[in-house]
């Protein structure tokens, strides 16, 4: 599945507004994540869960730098993501479908956040896009 360029306009023009808020975005994410499907909890038994932690801070803060990476490579995306999906793949153990749980709540944030610009547009757009950078980081399942 590859973006238009449309998509490609939407994702990068947005994403400014995005990375200039990162670390509430991230953190609100994981909160998110974690409320509304408490068995992705289970990945991170050393972490404090608890809303606003600093673990939640950090680790959120690394999601929405790792989507940064993919809307800075939006035309390679598989090679920005590689090492990471290695990780997740290999040493993590994640399950894949917990990607796609969390490209939903980062689109829930994201237009929680940016709801005069989350268009119906835009809403697409971020959706495809976050399909694609699911379908990346689960490549080496299979």
């Amino acid at each position: 599945m590859s973006l238009t360029r449309a998509e490609r306009t939407i994702i990068m023009s947005m994403w400014g507004k995005i990375s200039a808020q990162a670390d509430t975005i991230g953190t609100e994410t994981l909160e998110r994540l974690f409320t509304s499907y408490p068995q992705t909890k289970t990945y991170f038994p050393h972490f404090d869960l608890h809303p606003g932690s600093g673990h939640l801070r950090s680790h959120g803060s690394k999601v929405v730098a790792a989507v940064g990476d993919a809307v800075k490579n939006i035309d390679n995306i598989a090679s920005a993501l590689s090492k990471l999906s290695e990780l997740h793949a290999y040493i993590l153990r994640v399950d894949p479908v917990n990607f796609k749980l969390l490209s939903h709540c980062l689109l829930v944030t994201v237009a929680s956040h940016f709801p005069t610009d989350f268009t119906a547009e835009a809403h697409a757009a971020w959706d495809k896009f976050l399909s694609v950078v699911s379908s990346v980081l689960t490549e080496k399942y299979r």
